[in-house]
């Protein structure tokens, strides 16, 4: 399989909705096991579609839930139930590849149950309360839906976040994605 380059802020793939995906194709099969190839070459904790240019709706997720079991999957055509109160945890810093070497607490819902159905057309839920799972899950529905967690900062803490992707040089040099296997953690 293959890392594919991450979309970063700015590329116009993160901007737009996705299509609900009607065939599970060998294209998109190809699809799924590079973005689990991609998360893992970036140390993510998941990755949905537009952040390797796809307009596919779907993510995958490799990260543990509240109990610390750890869920690796893919959701293709998911839905999302969000549930408990909006939670707002100043420690607790929400990142994104797509925002490369940022982070900031953002405010999400405690709990979040996500249904769809895998490669094998088999119904998925992944349900977590409290954990990087259930934050995960809410952060790549908002990638499905043309969103970025900075879309939920003020906009102070936006500016923020888009200045320093701009002083790393990502603008600068023209770039609108990365690839995970050329950086150093310390660049993203």
């Amino acid at each position: 399989m293959t890392v594919r380059p991450i979309t970063i802020v700015g590329h116009r793939a993160l901007a737009q909705r996705t299509r609900r995906v009607r065939e599970i194709t060998d294209e998109l099969r190809t699809l799924v096991a590079d973005m689990f190839d991609t998360t893992d070459a970036a140390n993510g904790a998941g990755l949905a579609a537009p952040q390797v240019g796809s307009r596919w709706r779907l993510f995958v997720v490799d990260c543990p839930d509240a109990s610390g079991d750890r869920h690796r999957a893919v959701v293709i055509n998911p839905r999302l139930e969000r549930f408990g109160g909006l939670e707002l945890d100043e420690e607790t810093l929400e990142g994104c590849l797509s925002v490369p070497g940022e982070g900031y607490p953002t405010a999400r819902h405690r709990g979040a149950r996500v249904t769809g159905i895998d490669l094998e057309g088999d119904e998925v839920v992944l349900e977590d309360e409290g954990g990087v799972l259930a934050r995960a899950l809410q952060h790549e529905m908002d990638h499905l839906d043309g969103s970025l967690y900075l879309d939920r900062l003020s906009p102070a803490l936006r500016r923020e976040a888009l200045d320093a992707v701009t002083q790393r040089g990502w603008r600068a040099r023209g770039l609108l994605t990365w690839d995970p296997r050329e950086l150093e953690a310390a660049d993203v």
